[in-house]
C-alpha cells in the first residue's frame, strides 16, 4: 500500500480557508444554524454520528439535506421514524426473486440506508428494537448483514434527530453513546433574523464547485487524519477536563462543583479523533487547547448535564486552556516573593522610634549615635534618609522617585521628638531645598509623606553600613523574583502564539475565543503591572547598599 504524504504547510492554510468558506456556503440564508453546520460538517469529515435535539420545525431535516451538497457523491437517505416504521423502510426491501430462487432472505439496499452517504433520521428513539439493533451494528461496524453477507457501508455521517431524549433504562444507551457529537438546535432568537425568516423568499443557492468535496480528495484526508499528534501538554489539559467532569474539581474563583457524570471510555477516545480531525482541517498537525473546546459537544446526556459540561469547559477556557491560572499565580507568587522582600528590607533598615507618655506631650526617642554625618556646605551636618519604597516624590520640585533625602542633622533629631515635623532638605542628587514632612506612624516608625501623603518607611545612613550577607541576600530574591516575572512573560508569550496561531478556528463558536482572549488580556495587564513594579523597585532593593552610603 502506497505512504499518504502529508499535506505541506501551504496546502494546509488552503485547505482551512476552503473548509471555511464551504461552513459559509451550506449555512448561507439559514439563519442562525452555522453552528450546526460546523459540528455536522466536523462529524462528516471525521466519520462520526451527529444527534440533534430541538423541537420541531426548526430546519434539523434542512441541515442534514444542505449537507449533502457538500459532496460530489449525493447519495442521501432520510427516514421518519415511527412506532410502526419496519426495517423493510430503513435497510430496503427483501428480495423475492432471491427467496424464491434460492432460499435466501436478501434485501435490495440499493437506495436505502446501507448504501448512502449521509443519513438523515427523524424521530430515531420513536423506532423499534430491530431497526434500532440493526442500526447499532451499522454505526459501530460501519458494516450490514445482508443474509450470509457482511456488506461495507459507506456511510460519512449518521444524522439522527429528536425533540425528545431517549428514556433512561429503555435499552438505548449503547446506540445513544455511539452518537458523538450532541447538538441542541434552538428556535430562532435575533429578531433580525427572524423578519428576515418570515419575509425573505430567496431560494437556497448551489455550493460553488471547487468547495464540493470529491471521494478521492474524502479518502485522501482519511488516512492522513491519524497522522495528527496529541502533545502531553494538551493531554494533560484533556486530562484535566476529564477530572473535572467525572470527579469535580474547584472552579477558579467561584467554590467547587460536583462531577458525577458518567462518560464512556470509548466516547473519549472517539472525541480524541474528533480532535484530529478538527486539528486536520484547521491546518494543523497537532491538536490545539483550542480544539479541547469541541468536547462541550461531545460529553453532555441530557438538558442538564449540558449546562454542567459547558460550565466545566468555560472554566477550562478561560483558566486553563492556555495556561492562564498558573500565569496568574506565577504572577501573584512574584509579587508574594518582592513584597516579602521588601517587608524584610524594611523590617531590618526603618528608624524604630520608642515612645515616652510624660505628664506634657509624648515624647519619641532614637540614638543618632550611629548615624554617619554628612558635611553641609553652608554649615553643620546632614543626615541621609532612605526611602525604602516605591514613591512618586516628596516633593512637587523633584521629579521621579525619591530614592533619600538630607536634613540637618541637629534639627531634624530635636523636632522629630515630637512625632511629626516638617523641614527642608534636599532630594537626592539635587541641590535645590525642598518643604519635607516626615512623621511616627503608629507602629513607631519614621516615614515621610509623598505628593500622594501616602507615608514611606525611611531609614538612615550609619557609619557601620549594612551587613553584606544582609545584601547579597536581598539581592539573591530579588533576582528569583525577576527570573520567576521574566518566566511568566515567555510563558504568556508562548500561551498567546499558541491560542492566535489556532485561529480563526472552523468549528468553534466565537464566544469562547474571546472569552479566552479577554482572560489572557486579564493575565497580560497582571504580568505588566508586576513587571513595571519589578522594573521600579529591583534597582532600588539591589542597589540599597548603595542608597545608605
Amino acid at each position: 500500500m502506497a505512504t499518504i504524504s502529508p499535506l505541506n504547510q501551504a496546502s494546509k492554510a488552503l485547505l482551512s480557508e476552503r473548509i471555511q468558506g464551504l461552513i459559509k456556503a451550506l449555512s448561507a440564508g439559514i439563519y442562525e444554524r452555522e453552528e450546526s453546520f460546523k459540528l455536522c460538517l466536523l462529524a462528516a469529515l471525521a466519520g462520526e454520528s451527529v444527534f440533534l435535539l430541538g423541537p420541531p420545525g426548526i430546519a434539523k431535516s434542512m441541515i442534514a439535506k444542505r449537507l449533502v451538497k457538500a459532496f460530489k457523491s449525493q447519495s442521501f437517505f432520510d427516514y421518519l421514524m415511527t412506532r410502526f416504521s419496519t426495517p423493510e423502510e430503513v435497510f430496503g426491501p427483501l428480495s423475492i426473486q432471491e427467496l424464491k430462487d434460492n432460499g435466501k432472505y436478501v434485501r435490495l439496499t440499493e437506495g436505502y440506508l446501507p448504501t448512502a452517504h449521509i443519513v438523515f433520521l427523524d424521530e430515531i428513539w420513536k423506532a423499534g428494537p430491530a431497526i434500532l439493533n440493526t442500526l447499532l451494528t451499522v454505526v459501530n461496524e460501519r458494516t450490514f448483514r445482508n443474509s450470509y453477507e457482511n456488506l461495507p457501508v459507506p456511510m460519512r455521517l449518521l444524522i439522527s434527530a429528536s425533540n425528545e431524549l431517549p428514556e433512561e433504562d429503555g435499552g438505548l444507551e449503547a446506540l445513544y453513546d455511539r452518537m458523538l457529537l450532541r447538538v441542541f438546535v434552538n428556535r430562532i432568537q435575533q429578531k433580525d433574523n427572524f423578519k428576515a425568516l418570515l419575509l425573505d423568499n430567496q431560494s437556497l443557492q448551489e455550493i460553488p464547485e471547487h468547495l464540493v468535496i470529491s471521494d478521492e480528495e474524502y479518502q485522501t484526508w482519511q488516512a492522513q487524519l491519524g497522522q495528527v499528534t496529541m502533545s502531553d501538554e494538551v493531554f494533560e489539559k484533556m486530562y484535566l477536563i476529564k477530572n473535572l467532569v467525572e470527579q469535580g474539581l474547584p472552579l477558579a474563583g467561584e467554590g467547587s462543583i460536583v462531577g458525577d457524570l458518567y462518560v464512556s471510555d470509548r466516547r473519549w477516545k472517539k472525541s480524541v479523533h474528533l480532535l484530529q480531525t478538527s486539528a486536520f482541517f484547521n491546518g494543523r498537525s497537532e491538536i490545539n487547547p483550542l480544539d479541547l473546546l469541541l468536547l462541550q459537544d461531545c460529553l453532555w446526556h441530557n438538558l442538564e448535564d449540558r449546562q454542567f459540561i459547558q460550565t466545566c469547559i468555560k472554566d477550562y477556557a478561560v483558566n486553563h486552556a492556555f495556561d492562564q491560572l498558573k500565569l496568574k499565580e506565577l504572577a501573584e507568587g512574584a509579587e508574594r516573593h518582592y513584597q516579602a522582600t521588601v517587608d524584610d528590607i524594611c523590617e531590618q533598615l526603618t528608624l524604630q522610634f520608642s515612645h515616652d507618655s510624660g505628664l506634657r506631650k509624648d515624647q519619641y526617642k532614637f540614638d543618632f549615635s550611629g548615624a554617619k554625618r554628612y558635611p553641609n556646605k553652608h554649615g553643620g551636618e546632614l543626615f541621609k534618609l532612605v526611602v525604602l519604597q516605591s514613591n512618586l516624590s516628596v516633593s512637587e520640585k523633584d521629579k521621579g522617585e525619591t530614592r533619600w533625602v538630607y536634613v540637618d542633622a541637629n534639627e531634624f533629631s530635636k523636632k522629630i521628638k515630637s512625632g511629626n515635623c516638617e523641614m527642608l532638605g534636599r532630594i537626592n542628587e539635587g541641590s535645590e531645598l525642598c518643604q519635607l514632612r516626615f512623621d511616627i506612624d503608629i507602629n513607631h516608625q519614621l516615614v515621610i509623606k509623598d505628593l500622594a501623603n501616602r507615608p514611606l518607611l525611611l531609614g538612615i545612613a550609619t557609619q557601620q553600613g549594612i551587613d553584606d550577607d544582609l545584601v547579597a541576600s536581598w539581592q539573591q530574591q530579588i533576582d528569583a523574583v525577576l527570573t520567576s516575572i521574566k518566566q511568566a512573560e515567555y510563558e504568556l508569550k508562548r500561551s498567546r502564539l499558541t491560542f492566535h496561531g489556532a485561529l480563526p478556528h472552523n468549528f468553534i463558536s466565537n464566544q469562547l475565543p474571546e472569552s479566552i482572549e479577554a482572560s489572557l488580556m486579564e493575565v497580560d495587564m497582571m504580568v505588566s503591572g508586576v513587571t513595571s513594579l519589578l522594573d521600579k523597585q529591583a534597582y532600588r532593593m539591589r542597589n540599597i547598599n548603595d542608597f545608605f552610603n
